[in-house]
């Protein structure tokens, strides 16, 4: 059943890669999407985002330096709450809207972090 946990880590990454992936076919679109969230230089954080999400997603996907791509991809996560997401300074409706996105990406960062304690786990039972 080897390929359940192959399987489950894509779909894990999913949101990670896929972006990582568009942002490549369209770098105007990336550049643009780092500009209207004022970051800026806008190109060295395109290059910095795709480099992220494809590495570390294959970190993860491979099931190597899992705690390292798991661990990027967690921080990543968590710095586009106050960047792309900021609920706490919308107004209604848009405030619940950003806040329930959020909290699906605090989801995501546990999704993460059980990624890494399962990886460890498996390979710590290989050991024995």
């Amino acid at each position: 059943m080897s390929w359940v946990g192959y399987v489950a880590r894509v779909l894990l990454t999913f949101m990670f890669w896929s972006s990582g992936v568009a942002k490549l076919l369209d770098m105007d679109a990336g550049v643009a999407e780092m500009r209207h969230f004022g970051l800026e230089p806008a190109i060295l954080f395109y290059w910095a985002t795709v480099v992220v999400v494809l590495g570390s997603s294959l970190l993860v996907i491979l099931d190597r330096w899992t705690w390292l791509g798991a661990g990027a991809l967690a921080v990543f996560t968590l710095l586009t709450i106050p960047i792309a997401h900021g609920f706490w300074s919308m107004e209604e409706s848009f405030r619940t809207i950003e806040f329930h996105v959020a909290m699906e990406h605090v989801t995501v960062v546990g999704g993460l972090l059980v990624a890494i304690y399962a990886s460890a786990i498996r390979k710590k039972g290989a050991q024995s």
